[in-house]
C-alpha cells in the first residue's frame, strides 16, 4: 500500500533516517564493540542488549527508506472554508449529542487518541471537501452509518504533530 505522505512528513522521516544512520547507528557499533570486548559472548547481556538495539536501529532504518520509497506526495487543494488536509474540523454529532473536534491528518500522523483523524478513515474521508453547515453521513459498514453536522472548520500548523512511531 503506497502511504500518503506530505512534503513536511518526507522531510521528517528523512531526518529521522539521517539521524539514526549519522548518530545512533556509530553509537550503537560503539557499544556493542565494547559488549564484545569484554570477552565470555555467551553470559554477557550488554552484548545482546546493543545487538538487540542495532538490529531494532536498523530496522526502523529500513521501514522509513521503504515507505519514502513507495510515498506517494499529497497537498491540500481545499478551500479556506473546505475540510482539507491539516485542517481543525468541530462537528456535531447528532446521533450522541456532543460536538467533537478533530484534525484531519495524513494516515502517518492518524492517532485516534489525539483527535488526528487520518485522511483514509470513514470520518476523514466524509469530511473531506465539505463546509460549515454540511450534513455529512459517515458509513463505518455496510449496515451501520451516523450523520455529523460541520460546525467550524480552521486552518492548524501542520508542525505541531509528530510522525506515528511504528
Amino acid at each position: 500500500m503506497k502511504e500518503k505522505l506530505t512534503k513536511k512528513d518526507v522531510e521528517k522521516i528523512q531526518a529521522e533516517i539521517d539521524h539514526r544512520k549519522l548518530v545512533l547507528r556509530p553509537q550503537i557499533l560503539e557499544s556493542l564493540q565494547e559488549a564484545r570486548a569484554q570477552g565470555d559472548l555467551s553470559e554477557n547481556f550488554e552484548y545482546y542488549a546493543a545487538k538487540r538495539e542495532n538490529g531494532s536501529n536498523n530496522s526502523r532504518i529500513r521501514y522509513l527508506e521503504r515507505m519514502l520509497k513507495n510515498a506517494v506526495i499529497v497537498e491540500d487543494t481545499s478551500g479556506a472554508d473546505e475540510v482539507g488536509l491539516n485542517k481543525t474540523v468541530t462537528v456535531y454529532i447528532e446521533e450522541d449529542d456532543a460536538c467533537e473536534t478533530y484534525k484531519i491528518v495524513t494516515s502517518i500522523r492518524g492517532n485516534s487518541v489525539k483527535n488526528l483523524i487520518s485522511i483514509e478513515s470513514p470520518l476523514g474521508k466524509a469530511l473531506l471537501r465539505h463546509h460549515v453547515g454540511d450534513t455529512v453521513t459517515v458509513p463505518v459498514n455496510e449496515n451501520y452509518s451516523y450523520d455529523v453536522i460541520i460546525r467550524e472548520i480552521r486552518d492548524t500548523d501542520e508542525e505541531e504533530d509528530t510522525i506515528r512511531a511504528f
